[in-house]
């Protein structure tokens, strides 16, 4: 099983390196980079690649590792057997599969998405440990041991909002998605609109990076909302004589709401304006 990207994912040379190493190695692929470069879509790209199924989990700061086991639904027996309901007979019925679990027993190797792992509890990544290494888990309220019946290929996403324990990362193969550069966001950018206008994209790439490069940003733009950006300047038919002027005025980009995504930005390069036209007098 190799992956050499997708029709729809321009994946880097040392990306598809990373994904084949995981793969080979059967070990988690733990994935981190800027939002919006590409991390949770590359499990799907991955999985079509391969053609295998694909199992998402998406973690949330409430999540615990034993939801991606199993969940055992006690209220609900509690009142079926007040009810006299015969399910209560069978416990297996009062119990919910989880993603790790679905993962274990597929008829064919799954891929399986751990999405933000950083945004649960730190412990949560150590709970998972023994499950990721050794491939199988404890059922208490039945008695029995559910073991994959073959490796699922794992993709773990990071934002770094947490540091992750040491023992997590000594089972990971970890790849960091650096930010595209220019070649490989035109190519990105191909992808999703092709046959799009050189010219436009030259200039929204010139000043799309050097909205990235203006220090004191709080968040940059990334590439999903360059994306954005571009259709809205399509639909909107700005050329690219537009994003070529130098009015002070206008330092903001045209449909920045699309690129800067928090007013501290905006004010920003509000004041960068200011102080443009300040020293222009």
């Amino acid at each position: 099983m190799r992956f050499d990207g997708t029709s729809a994912y321009v994946a880097t040379d040392d990306l598809k390196v990373a994904v084949n190493a995981a793969i080979t190695l059967e070990r988690p692929l733990l994935v981190k980079g800027e939002p919006g470069t590409g991390k949770t879509v590359l499990a799907l790209e991955i999985a079509k690649s391969l053609g295998a199924p694909l199992l998402e989990w998406h973690v949330k700061s409430t999540t615990k590792a034993l939801q991606g086991l199993y969940e055992y639904d006690a209220v609900s027996r509690l009142r079926d057997s007040q009810l006299g309901d015969e399910r209560v007979k069978d416990i297996r019925n009062y119990i919910k599969r989880g993603k790790l679990w679905d993962a274990f027993v597929a008829d064919e190797r799954p891929v399986l998405l751990i999405d933000e792992i950083d945004k649960a509890d730190i412990e949560f990544p150590n709970d998972l440990l023994q499950e990721l290494d050794r491939m199988e888990f404890f059922v208490y309220e039945t008695g029995e041991t559910i073991r994959a019946r073959r490796r699922p290929i794992v993709v773990i996403t990071s934002n770094n909002e947490k540091e992750l324990p040491d023992a997590f990362l000594r089972r990971c193969f970890f790849h960091y998605i650096r930010f595209p550069d220019a070649d490989t966001m035109q190519a990105i950018i191909e992808v999703h609109f092709p046959g799009i206008k050189h010219r436009l994209v030259a200039e929204a790439l010139r000043l799309f990076y050097e909205v990235r490069d203006v220090p004191g940003m709080k968040k940059k733009p990334s590439t999903s909302e360059l994306l954005d950006w571009l259709k809205l300047l399509m639909v909107e038919d700005i050329g690219p004589e537009i994003l070529r002027e130098r009015d002070p005025k206008k330092l903001i980009p045209p449909l920045h709401g699309a690129l800067l995504k928090n007013e501290q930005d905006v004010h920003l390069f509000e004041r960068l304006a200011f102080m443009t036209r300040r020293e222009g007098r």
